[in-house]
């Protein structure tokens, strides 16, 4: 089963489903009603007609397969909607087999920032929602602004190009933990080209990516659906895109369903230090279980000896990368972190294939660990704009890589000076090794990037029904933690505990949390405090 989660490949090292947390400050919005909050509600007649027509707007559906999609327009400011600049959202659901038990929609976001949530469905992704919750909902997936087939979307160019670009001598140059004074200017050289490639390609959308933004189209569509009120469930950064639409339009909430949640407090160095080590442990969990999990196939007979092997390889490829058969690219430390940090997500299905990819490595063979570190190796095909990717059964581009980068720095404050970012490092490594590091460096390219003007805090949403938050103990990428404090501070939060290693839990863990998200989906239903499964 295709679990809808965010993996990510960034241009240093992909670490985690989000990256480092995209935290925002509660802003008023307005919409299809009075306004709510007069600082940012449009005071002019045109502006208050050109945002209703918005939210006016019925979707025209058509087949896609087994699927039903479509289009949403919004604007692209809407401190300005009647400027006529929009982006153009692909839709896609599942429409529930029985009218008359159906209860509304179910809008779901998978994650990243970045991940298609119109993809997830096409590819399989409806099967992480139970027959009961399909039985009951329309099941709801769309594509952010400037996510995959967004038009437009956010462009960097292609890593192949930057390649061309670079010397050939630089190739490796990007230390997962750079110390030498040549070593950072190399890291700041390559976050200093990746700002000004997406500057110059989609430099006028950036400042408009970022999640409030997205929470706005997540009312939209919510009226545009027909709902009065909102029943989401997010997995990943999917809990906070849900938070954030929660602090803006609480009276509009019917049910929330926050899984791998993202605690919205943290800034940007307490999360990536956190995230991290939780990747640490994972790979260290990996190492103690994997006889239990794939057995005969893990890469040692023993935890030390899983241990030994992973340890080897970190200290071979920072020196001498392995070939990657049919083609010139080397799997370097950068790399095989990110092999070792992606299959750390779902241990029932991905373990075996990284236990395969180490024993070849081990070997000299990083072939198999480039596959999982970066599964387009390959060149990508070119994207069609004469498309529509709302209505055609075409794969829209993946631009998650950065797409991320980009949503996660408007979002959160970053250091404009570098010394910051050098001192946290050290700090990274001595709790959390390699893991700490290539947290830290992901968050380089922040430090020029466009930002927005919101600050990491605790959760205001007076008005919001409870919220159901689930969290994993052994969740690498959203650490479990961060499930504690969101539930703590959503109002009348309830945390359900899923005792288990991976990331999220709805859809990949067991009945009992099934069980209970969907009572509450379709019933309201409580969850007691401290239930865990």
């Amino acid at each position: 089963m295709k679990h809808p989660t965010s993996k990510r490949v960034g241009l240093i090292l992909a670490l985690a489903a989000l990256g480092v947390t995209a935290l925002a400050g509660c802003i008023p919005v307005y919409g299809d009603t009075a306004a709510e909050g007069a600082d940012t509600a449009p005071t002019d007649s045109a502006q208050q007609s050109a945002l209703q027509t918005f939210y006016r707007q019925k979707p025209t559906w058509t087949t896609c397969g087994e699927l039903q999609c479509a289009t949403l327009t919004v604007p692209v400011d809407y401190a300005h909607p009647e400027t006529g600049q929009t982006f153009t959202l692909p839709l896609a659901r599942s429409v529930t087999a029985d009218p008359a038990q159906r209860m509304g929609s179910l809008v779901f976001n998978p994650g990243g920032p970045g991940e298609s949530g119109v993809e997830q469905l096409k590819s399989g992704g409806l099967s992480s929602f139970s027959e009961r919750a399909r039985a009951r909902f329309d099941i709801v997936g769309f594509d952010p602004r400037g996510v995959a087939g967004s038009k437009p979307a956010i462009d960097c160019g292609s890593a192949d190009s930057a390649d061309q670009d670079q010397p050939e001598s630089d190739a490796a140059s990007t230390s997962a933990y750079p110390k030498t004074g040549a070593e950072r200017s190399a890291a700041l050289a390559d976050a200093e080209k990746q700002v000004a490639s997406c500057k110059a390609r989609s430099g006028a959308i950036l400042p408009h990516v970022g999640t409030l933004d997205a929470a706005r189209d997540l009312d939209v569509l919510r009226s545009a659906l027909g709902d009065e009120k909102l029943s989401y469930l997010g997995w990943s950064y999917g809990t906070y895109l849900g938070t954030v639409y929660g602090e803006l339009f609480p009276q509009r909430v019917r049910a929330l369903v926050l899984d791998g949640a993202v605690d919205p407090s943290l800034d940007w160095s307490e999360a990536a230090l956190q995230q991290g080590k939780a990747f640490r442990k994972s790979v260290d969990d990996y190492a103690q279980k994997c006889a239990t999990v794939v057995h005969d196939a893990c890469p040692a007979t023993t935890p030390d000896g899983i241990r030994k092997v992973i340890t080897d390889l970190h200290r071979r490829t920072a020196k001498h990368p392995l070939r990657i058969k049919g083609t010139t690219e080397r799997l370097d430390q950068n790399m095989l972190l990110a092999a070792l940090t992606k299959s750390m997500y779902s241990p029932e299905s991905q373990w075996q294939d990284l236990s395969g990819a180490l024993r070849a490595a081990r070997g000299g063979d990083g072939t198999k660990l480039a596959e999982i570190a970066s599964p387009g190796i390959s060149a990508q095909p070119a994207r069609d704009d004469s498309s529509d990717p709302g209505s055609s059964g075409e794969q829209a581009p993946d631009n998650s890589s950065v797409a991320i980068t980009a949503v996660n720095c408007l979002d959160q404050p970053h250091p404009r000076d570098a010394q910051p970012y050098w001192e946290l490092l050290e700090r990274a490594n001595q709790e959390a090794g390699v893991f700490g590091t290539s947290a830290v460096l992901a968050e380089l390219t922040c430090k020029d990037w466009p930002t927005g003007q919101q600050q990491p805090h605790r959760v205001n949403a007076k008005g919001l029904p409870p919220a159901l938050v689930v969290g994993t103990t052994g969740d690498p990428a959203t650490p479990y933690q961060w499930s504690q404090g969101l539930a703590d501070q959503l109002p009348g939060g309830m945390l359900l505990t899923f005792k288990g290693s991976g990331h999220t839990a709805y859809g990949r863990s067991n009945a009992c949390v099934n069980d209970a998200v969907d009572a509450y989906l379709i019933d309201l239903k409580p969850v007691p405090s401290g239930t865990a499964c």
